[in-house]
Order: C-alpha cells, then sequence, then structure tokens
C-alpha cells in the first residue's frame, strides 16, 4: 500500500460514533447545509418501506431534523414499491417523470443522475433501497464528515458484509474484480473498504461535476472520478457497522462484473470495448445455453452541463 494511503487511512476514516449526533446536528445548523436523502429503488416492497419509516423517525423529526428531504426514485417497480414508499413517509417521483425530453435507459447510475433534478440539498446521501434491518446511522454516520469538516466531499461507508452465516468485508464483484483493478490502476484509491457500496454521500457541487456510468458501473466510475476532480485528501470513508441485503445469483453478479470492469477501461484508456456485450450460460433442456447481454455502454454527462439542471438550481 502506498505511504500516502496508509497516511489516508489514518486521517480520513472513522467510526460513525466518532461523531455523535448532537455533533453533527450542531454542524448543521452552524453552517447551514441542507441534506437531501435518495433512495433508488427497483421492485423493493418487502424493505423500503422500513427504510423511509427508520429515517424519518430518527432523522427527520423535530427534535433531530437533519434530513431535509427524502426522496425515492422509483426506475419502473411492478410491486408495491412506490406505494408503500409514499406511506412510509417519502416523497417518491419515477425516474421516467425526470428529465423526459431524454428516454431514460435501464440502470442504477440513470437512476442517481437522474435524482440530482430533484433534490435540492447541499448534501446528497445515496442509500440503496434493499438493506434488511437498516440503521439510520447509516446516514448521519456518512452525512457527518460533510458537515463537520469543510475539506471533505465525497464519504463512503464501510462495513461487515456477510454472506449467509459467513462474516466477510467485501462483496464477490468487490473483491474479485473491482478491489484487484484499484490496487492495480488506481492505488490511491486502495484503502476503501467497500469501493462499490451504494451507500455514500457528496457534496452536491462535487456530484453535479462528475458523469455518471448508467448502470453497475456507478459507484466505481464516481469513485474514480472523485478523485480526479478533488483529490484523495477530500475522499473519506465511514464504519457504519454491518450491511445486510439480498444476494443475486451468480449470473447477474457476472453482468454486474463485466459492467464495471468497462467502467474501469474506459477510464484507463477513453476509448470503445471492442465488443460491449457478455455471454453466459445457462442448461436447457438439451444442454447449455449461450445468453447475450449487453454491458453498460452508456455515461450521462456532468449533470451541471443540463439545460434544466440550471433551472432548477435557480428555481
Amino acid at each position: 500500500m502506498l505511504e500516502e494511503v496508509e497516511r489516508w487511512l489514518s486521517r480520513r476514516s472513522w467510526s460513525a460514533a466518532d461523531r455523535p449526533l448532537d455533533a453533527v446536528m450542531a454542524a448543521k445548523r452552524r453552517t447551514a447545509t441542507t441534506v437531501s436523502v435518495v433512495l433508488p429503488a427497483l421492485d423493493e416492497e418487502a424493505t423500503v418501506g422500513d427504510i423511509v419509516a427508520a429515517i424519518r423517525r430518527a432523522l427527520m423529526s423535530d427534535a433531530v431534523p437533519l434530513v431535509d428531504e427524502l426522496v425515492v426514485v422509483d426506475s419502473g417497480s411492478t410491486d408495491r414499491t412506490a406505494e408503500v414508499a409514499e406511506k412510509a413517509g417519502a416523497r417518491v417521483v419515477h425516474r421516467d417523470a425526470i428529465l423526459p425530453r431524454l428516454p431514460a435507459l435501464p440502470g442504477k447510475g440513470e437512476v442517481l443522475w437522474r435524482s440530482l433534478l430533484v433534490t435540492t440539498g447541499d448534501v446528497v446521501c445515496f442509500i440503496d433501497a434493499d438493506l434488511k434491518d437498516f440503521d439510520p446511522g447509516f446516514v448521519s454516520g456518512i452525512v457527518g464528515p460533510l458537515l463537520t469538516d469543510p475539506d471533505v466531499d465525497f464519504v463512503k461507508a464501510m462495513y461487515d458484509r456477510p454472506f449467509g452465516d459467513s462474516p466477510g468485508q467485501g462483496g464477490r464483484v468487490t473483491e474479485l474484480v473491482a478491489r484487484p483493478l484499484l490496487n492495480l490502476h488506481w492505488p490511491q484509491l486502495a484503502g476503501f473498504v467497500q469501493p462499490l457500496g451504494g451507500e455514500y454521500a457528496a457534496r452536491r457541487t462535487l456530484l453535479e461535476r462528475l458523469p455518471f456510468p448508467v448502470g453497475y458501473g456507478v459507484e466505481l466510475g464516481l469513485l474514480v472520478d472523485a478523485l480526479h476532480t478533488v483529490g484523495l485528501d477530500a475522499l473519506a470513508q465511514v464504519d457504519v457497522g454491518v450491511r445486510k441485503h439480498r444476494h443475486q445469483d451468480g449470473q447477474a453478479l457476472g453482468r454486474m462484473a463485466a459492467a464495471i470492469y468497462r467502467t474501469a477501461q474506459l477510464r484507463l484508456s477513453r476509448a470503445h470495448l471492442v465488443r460491449p456485450s457478455l455471454t453466459q450460460f445457462e442448461r436447457g433442456e438439451d444442454g447449455f445455453v449461450p445468453r447475450t447481454y449487453a454491458v453498460d455502454t452508456e455515461e450521462r454527462p456532468p449533470m451541471r452541463e443540463i439545460d434544466e439542471y440550471a433551472v432548477h438550481r435557480a428555481a
């Protein structure tokens, strides 16, 4: 590990307990910083309501008004995700209703990018909607450094991530794809425990300057681009404990890995993939059947280049 990263780990890696909630609230009042929380959601009726309710109860009360707005962006759910989220107290916006002049592309990154147009907070906090046993300390933990330290622009959550009964620090795609890529090509980012984690917060002034990969590559893309835009010392991570969520099957993880590799490759060469697709195999009645999937090859430009965003910010 680079000496620079070792120093960064000692200066920019914290526990959520390092910033008690009353200290975070005092900093919010002092700086008059507003906070938006965004949950990208697709068919998450089983968990999204509990997450929304926990945030509203713990962080949007008269006593603790840490979060100023809570938005669930529904990317086309076929279940009751929108209904459950709204009933729990979130403002629900459908992905297709945001920036309708640009047809929406499938993918998580697309939803996060569009969310900048329907939120107003100075700090934007992203939380995955499939978390189980959600602790609102995820939000206060990663928002805290942005409120208390003006030199910090981007904060990732770090946590234990058990797989079944097995404890662990990272997901399978993290350990097999993302961590090797970062260590080999962006060694300054080797200190991030959960580089692909979906829980992170950043200043709007940074997010609006970054391109957003539309699919699974969004977390790696934002992390790498944030490094190049504001430097390592403006990045941080906070230990928030344990993250429990549903796990995807191996083939879904393969598609995720391909998208992440493509995101890294684009940033390394700024060229196009020779063949932006991935073929996997499924057993059928007559043996193995090839299935070919497109690898995400689209990115959205920095939001500040979008005319509607300028209007939104001026409103």
